[in-house]
């Protein structure tokens, strides 16, 4: 309930419009702005609870490939390293367009993680997504899965 709550929050926050002096990004509403952090959240918090320590990864690049195929994207897995050390990358390509001034926009990030030291140092588990004090605490919760989460959902 108290996850619900501090959305419920930030959602009010954003639907309530820029602070005094300040404008939306053009183009934005605040109900999209809403939608957008709702969205972002929802998609952090499942790659959050996937356990990604290098080489390991944990399914995010499965999640966010399905996403991505679902907008048209093709995608490829590509493996570097030693046999024993495989990591994944992912490759993702939408299809060119015919416009010869189009340009080409690329998102760079990773969803492997260093390992997360003594377990009992932790407040809360460290693959599982919390709240507290209105923030959200988990592996990479400040890193790349939350910043490859708002890649995916400002496209």
């Amino acid at each position: 309930m108290r996850k619900q709550n501090e959305v419920a929050g930030e959602q009010a926050r954003f639907a309530a419009g820029p602070p005094q002096g300040e404008t939306a990004p053009s183009g934005g509403s605040a109900a999209h702005a809403v939608a957008s952090v709702g969205a972002t959240l929802q998609l952090a918090e499942q790659l959050i609870a996937r356990p990604s320590v290098t080489p390991e990864d944990g399914g995010c690049q499965e999640l966010i490939a399905q996403r991505l195929k679902a907008l048209g994207f093709q995608c490829e897995t590509m493996l570097s390293g030693p046999a024993d050390f495989l990591v994944t990358n992912l490759w993702a390509k939408l299809a060119a367009t015919t416009t010869p001034t189009a340009k080409t926009i690329v998102f760079a990030g990773h969803t492997d993680v260093v390992p997360t030291g003594p377990l009992n140092e932790w407040i809360s588990a460290p693959f599982r997504p919390s709240h507290r004090d209105g923030k959200l605490y988990g592996r990479s919760s400040s890193h790349m899965k939350v910043s490859l989460a708002a890649f995916y959902v400002a496209m």
